[in-house]
C-alpha cells in the first residue's frame, strides 16, 4: 500500500523541475469583499496582513496556555503475542514511550545571573533522550539554547547553544522553537538516536517584561518529539494518512449531522462543498517547509505524515509560527480579532470551540473550522469561479486554497494569471507524468490538452502562494481513494 503511494507520489512530481527559494509560513485569512474583475487585480484589497516570515524553522513561542493544556500521557497496556517479531514502527513507538518515561522525572537547569534589576536567563534548556543501539543504554542530554526571542535563519550562521553534557557531541539540525527544534547526538564515534525532548514553554508576557525569575518559576515543561530522521518509518507514513482521513471524515460528517449550511453554495450542506481531500492536504501542506519540498519533493509529505502517524493527536499542536499562527491548521488569534475567533461567529452552526488555544491545537475542531474558512472564502469569488468549482472541486481547490493560504488578493492575481496564461477554468487538471525531455520549471498548473494534460508555469504573483499552490496539487491525490470516516 505504502509503496503505491510513494510511487503516486513520484509521479505526480515527475514534471516538474522545481526551483526557487524556500516559501514562507501560512496563515488563514478571509477578505470579505468579493474579488474584483481581472482587469482591476492590481488594486484590490490590502495584503493579507500577516506577512510571511521564512522557514517554518523559524518558530514562534508557544502560548503557555497550549502547554498548559497537555494531555498526561497513558501508561501504555503491554500485550506480549508468543513467537511475533514486532515491526519496526512499532519498535520505535515503544523507544518513544520509554524515552517519555525517562525523561519525565529530568530536571531542566536554568541559569539565572546578576542581580536585582539586572537579573537575567542566561539560556533555555532543552534535554533529549538519545538511545545507543551498540550498547542498548539510555543518555539524557542536556543542551542550553539562547533565550527567547531566538534570532536565526537556516543557511545563516550556526544556532548557538552550550552543551552541558560532557562526552556528547551534539549538532543543531533544524528549527529554534517547541514543534522542530532537533540536534543530532553522538557519543564515542558512535550516532545516538533521538527517541525524546523536553522543552520548556514560557509565559510570553513575562518574556518581553524580561522578568526572568518569574520565567523560570512559571516555565511548563513539555515531553514532545518533533519529527527525526530516527522515526521516520513507512508504517507512520500510512499511518499518517489513515489517521487524517478519519479525523477529516468525522469533521465532515458533525457537519452534515449539524445541518450547518453552506455559504458558498446556497442550499446545500456545508459538510458536502468541500471535498475531503481538500482538507487532509491542508493538514499536511500547513506543515511542509518550502524548502523541504523544493530539496525532498514527496518525501517533504511523507515526514509530515509520518509524523501524524506517531503523534495522532499531539502532532503539530506546538506548531506556531513567527505570525503566532497556531495549530495544525495555522489560525490566528490576534487577542480575539483573528482568523479563528471570526470563523467561530461567522459559522455558528459548526459549534466550534470559543477558546482559541484549545480549539486551534484540536485537529478534529481545527479541520472544521478550516472547511468553514474555505467554504467563507468560496462565497466571495467570482460566479466563474464558483461555477468551475462545483463542477471539479478538487482540481479548482486551487483557488480557496489560495485564499486560505494567502486571502482573496491572491485569488484575484491567481485568475489574472491564468487568463494571461491563457487556461480556461475548465482545462484546469490533475498533474500527470510529463513525457518530454524539456520538464517545465514549476511552481506550475496543469492544462488538459486532448486525451493528456501537460504543465504550464505559474508567472510570478506571490512566491509563498505559488509554491503553495504547488504543494497542494502535489499531494491531493494521496487521499482519493480515501472514505470518509463516519463519526461514533
Amino acid at each position: 500500500m505504502i509503496r503505491a503511494l510513494l510511487i503516486l507520489t513520484a509521479l505526480l512530481c515527475a514534471g516538474c523541475a522545481t526551483t526557487g527559494r524556500g516559501g514562507e509560513e501560512s496563515e488563514p485569512v478571509l477578505d470579505t469583499e468579493p474579488a474584483p474583475p481581472v482587469d482591476t487585480a492590481a488594486v484590490v484589497a490590502a495584503e493579507d496582513p500577516k506577512q510571511q516570515e521564512g522557514s517554518k524553522q523559524q518558530e514562534g513561542e508557544v502560548p503557555l496556555a497550549v502547554a498548559e493544556s497537555e494531555q498526561p500521557e497513558e501508561s501504555p497496556v503491554e500485550i506480549i503475542v508468543q513467537g511475533r517479531v514486532p515491526s519496526r514502527h512499532e519498535v520505535i513507538h515503544d523507544l518513544v514511550t520509554e524515552a517519555q518515561a525517562l525523561l519525565h522525572d529530568v530536571e531542566l537547569k536554568y541559569v539565572l545571573t546578576g542581580k536585582s534589576k539586572r537579573q537575567t536567563l542566561r539560556g533555555r534548556p532543552v534535554a533529549f533522550a538519545l538511545w545507543s543501539e551498540a550498547r542498548q543504554l539510555w543518555t539524557v542530554a542536556q543542551l542550553e539554547l539562547p533565550r527567547p526571542p531566538i534570532k536565526w535563519k537556516p543557511g545563516r550562521k550556526p544556532l548557538a547553544f552550550r552543551n552541558l553534557t560532557p562526552g556528547i557531541d551534539a549538532r543543531h539540525v533544524k528549527g529554534t522553537g517547541a514543534e522542530r527544534l532537533m540536534f543530532a547526538f553522538s557519543a564515542d564515534g558512535e550516532a545516538l538516536k533521538v527517541y525524546g525532548r523536553k522543552f520548556p514553554v514560557f509565559d510570553n508576557k513575562l518574556v518581553k517584561r524580561r522578568q526572568w525569575s518569574a520565567v523560570v518559576q512559571t516555565a511548563k515543561p513539555i515531553v514532545y518529539l518533533p519529527f527525526t530522521e530516527d522515526t521516520f518509518d513507512p508504517g507512520f507514513v500510512s499511518g499518517g494518512r489513515e489517521y487524517l482521513v478519519a479525523t477529516a471524515g468525522n469533521a465532515l460528517e458533525e457537519l452534515r449531522r449539524a445541518h450547518v449550511p453552506s455559504a458558498a453554495f446556497p442550499g446545500e450542506l456545508l459538510g458536502d462543498v468541500i471535498p475531503l481531500q481538500v482538507v487532509t492536504t491542508l493538514a499536511v501542506i500547513e506543515q511542509t517547509d518550502d524548502r523541504d519540498y523544493v530539496e525532498k519533493q514527496g518525501r517533504a509529505f511523507e515526514e509530515v505524515l509520518s509524523q501524524y502517524g506517531l503523534k495522532q493527536d499531539e502532532a503539530y499542536r506546538y506548531s506556531v509560527s513567527r505570525a503566532k499562527a497556531l495549530g495544525p491548521m495555522q489560525f490566528t488569534n490576534r487577542k480575539g480579532n483573528g482568523t479563528y475567533a471570526m470563523v467561530v461567529r461567522r459559522c455558528a452552526g459548526a459549534r466550534l470551540d470559543p477558546v482559541f488555544e484549545r480549539g486551534a491545537t484540536n485537529l478534529l475542531n481545527a479541520m472544521k473550522a478550516a472547511i468553514c474558512l474555505l467554504d467563507m472564502d468560496l462565497a466571495v469569488m467570482r460566479s466563474d469561479i464558483r461555477e468551475a468549482y462545483k463542477d471539479n472541486p478538487v482540481v479548482l481547490g486551487i483557488f480557496p486554497v489560495a485564499a486560505y493560504n494567502g486571502g482573496q488578493r491572491n485569488v484575484a492575481k491567481l485568475y489574472s494569471v491564468l487568463a494571461r496564461m491563457n487556461i480556461e477554468l475548465d482545462e484546469l487538471s490533475r498533474p500527470a507524468a510529463e513525457l518530454t525531455d524539456s520538464p517545465v520549471k514549476c511552481p506550475c498548473v496543469w492544462k488538459s490538452d486532448g486525451d493528456a494534460s501537460r504543465p504550464v508555469s505559474i508567472p510570478k504573483y506571490n512566491n509563498e502562494n505559488r509554491w503553495y499552490i504547488e504543494k497542494y496539487q502535489s499531494i491531493v491525490s494521496l487521499f482519493d481513494a480515501a472514505e470518509p470516516t463516519a463519526a461514533p
